[in-house]
This record gives C-alpha cells, structure tokens and sequence, in this order.
C-alpha cells in the first residue's frame, strides 16, 4: 500500500489510466458514444503526461543538444498525433482550431494559472526579463508566420486558386527552417525557448529501456485512444450542440496538454517563474514553427491538403494573446493578479467561441 501511495504521489495522473479499460469496455459492450468519448480524453491525460516524463527521462542520459532535440520534437506529441488522426478523418477545420487553441491555451491559460498561483504563494516573482523580450520576439514573429497566409489567400485566389496551397506550403517550408536554426540555437544554448527540459532532479528515475517502453506504449495508447476521439467526433457535436471549431479550439488543446500545463504550474509554485514561463512560450513556438507546418506535408501525403489559412477569429485570438502575454512579461515580474487578467481573457475567447455558429 506505501509502494501504491508513493507511485500516486509521484505519477498524479496514473489514476486516471483506468479510463483505458473503461474505454474498451464501453466500445465492447455500445455505451452511448459521449461516455466513450469522454473516457477517452480521459486516457489520453495520463499517457501525454507518461510521454513527457520518458522524454525527459531520456534527454538525461543523451547530451545537451540530443536532449534539446527529443525535448522539442516530442514535447508536443500527444496533440500531434490526435491532429493526424484527424486529418486523416478529413476534419481540417477542427485541427486548424486546436493549432489556434494550443497557442492561445499556452500563453493564456498556462500562463495565467502560474502566475496566479505562484503569485499567491510568493507575491510578486521575477523572471529574466531579457529572456522573456527574446521570447516575445520569436512568438510574434511566429504568429506572423500563420498570419501572412491568411490574409493574402483570398486575394490570390481571385486570380489562382491553385497559389493557395503554393503559398501554404512555402510558408510551411520557412517555418520548418525556422524551427531549425531554433533548435541548432537551443543546442547552443541552456535558456533556448526550444529547450525547456525539467531539471534533473525532477526528471523520473528509470532506466533507458524502462523510458523507451514506457514512451513506446504511451504513444500506440494515445493513436489508439486518438482514433476513438475522431471517430466519435460528430457523435459528440451533435450531442453537446458544440462546434468542431470549439471541439477543436477549447477541448483537444486541453485534453493533449494538461500535463504539461500541470508543470508549468508545478514550476511556478516551486517559485521557479523562469521555467514555468518557457515551458509555456517553447510549445507555443512549438506548435507553430514545428506541428502546424508538418501537418501541411503530412496532410498532402493522406490525401487531405491542409492549408495554413485561419479566420478572423482565429487570427484576432492568436494576435491578441500574443500581444497581452508579451506586455505582461516584459518588465521580467508577474503577479497574481496579472495572471487572473490573462485567465480572463481566455475564458471570455471560450464563451465567445462556444456560442459561434
């Protein structure tokens, strides 16, 4: 019983592995399609958070820059896979919103849950402001990246609609160069943006093997788990009167990243500002420069082209998130009730996005 309670305290989302027989029980025995559903996002929670940890658990026995490279290639790799399984489905519109909703999530309400409760615990925290006025930078220059083609398709495709997708894919092109020399800089450098790994005396004690196993199975559960997902997806918009928008831009972001935002909180509590912070921007950059430009090859080779064009509301949630979290972190402090300022935020994009059409 002392070995089950410390694997609890260690692994808090390991209770929720349950979800995965009830998963199997409820396709065997035809429960209602929302209850699937809702157990699988469940499982999903607890085998991202097992990938993280493997990962992690990994770049500790590689060097620096091997450990960089796996921490920023699969630090997104959950939600990756829940988005190609929904390509795959031809539901281009619900992975468009849950690229949106990962960035916005990051910098809105990750962000905003740190600095609140760390705010709470140790009042004002402090955090390298040169590093966060880099990070700044590299965020918007990001979102200029989804930007550019958004605005510019409608006018080429009153003369070709076919330069459309062209723009697409050199936009995804520059964007995968660009996430490049960001890791050739994180490999380089122990404050990157792309190399947020925890710190090694957080890092789980396994072994090599035991962390590739553990990574191995955690990645079929989650493409198991993820096929559910999409298959059940109309199912489930029918029945909650929700959107594939909102499925798309509230519920898979949050459902792919929760442990991950877990940490940032962890970071933030610890009074560990610093990390919590990149650990929010670096998969914010991660999604844009690395996850949305693969999806546009991946998408090509499953025969379902994906454009990197979003709609207003889209650009105007990625502008202004972009914009609020930059303001808030360039003085290099952060309070609690700025954190309270950017949870707002978010929840008033997700009333807004949940009553769209």
């Amino acid at each position: 019983m002392t070995r089950i309670k410390k694997f609890l305290a260690e692994n808090p989302f390991s209770v929720l592995l349950l979800a995965l027989p009830l998963t199997f029980a409820g396709q065997w025995l035809g429960w209602s399609a929302i209850a699937i559903f809702v157990l699988a996002a469940i499982g999903i929670i607890p085998l991202a958070a097992y990938i993280g940890e493997a990962t992690d658990n990994l770049a500790s026995y590689t060097s620096p820059r091997v450990g960089a490279l796996l921490n920023a290639t699969l630090g997104n790799a959950a939600e990756l896979i829940i988005t190609i399984t929904a390509v795959q489905a031809g539901l281009l519109e619900l992975v468009k919103a849950s690229i949106t909703g990962s960035i916005i999530g990051n910098l809105l309400l990750v962000l905003g849950f740190a600095m609140i409760f760390g705010g709470v615990k140790h009042g004002i925290q402090t955090f390298n402001k040169r590093n966060a006025s880099r990070n700044a930078i590299l965020l918007v220059l990001a979102v200029v990246t989804l930007i550019v083609p958004s605005v510019f398709s409608q006018s080429i495709a009153e003369v070709n609609n076919g330069n459309v997708e062209v723009l697409s894919i050199g936009v995804a092109v520059i964007m995968l160069a660009l996430y490049g020399l960001g890791l050739f800089d994180a490999s380089h450098s122990k404050e990157g943006p792309l190399s947020h790994a925890l710190p090694k005396t957080d890092a789980p004690n396994w072994s090599i093997w035991q962390a590739i196993g553990i990574l191995a199975l955690s990645t079929l559960g989650v493409i198991w788990l993820s096929e559910t997902l999409v298959q059940l997806a109309e199912a489930v918009i029918k029945g909650f009167g929700v959107s594939e928008f909102f499925l798309g831009i509230i519920l898979v972001p949050l459902i792919g990243n929760v442990a991950e935002h877990l940490v940032a909180v962890q970071m933030a509590l610890k009074n560990k500002m610093d990390l919590s912070t990149e650990i929010a921007i670096s998969s914010s950059l991660q999604i844009a420069l690395f996850v949305a430009p693969l999806l546009v090859f991946i998408s090509l080779a499953l025969g379902h082209p994906l454009q990197i064009i979003f709609n207003r509301f889209e650009l105007l949630a990625l502008l202004t998130a972009v914009v609020i979290s930059a303001l808030v972190s360039a003085d290099g402090e952060s309070t609690w009730l700025e954190g309270v300022g950017l949870l707002a935020v978010y929840l008033i994009f997700g009333l807004a996005f949940f009553l769209l059409p």
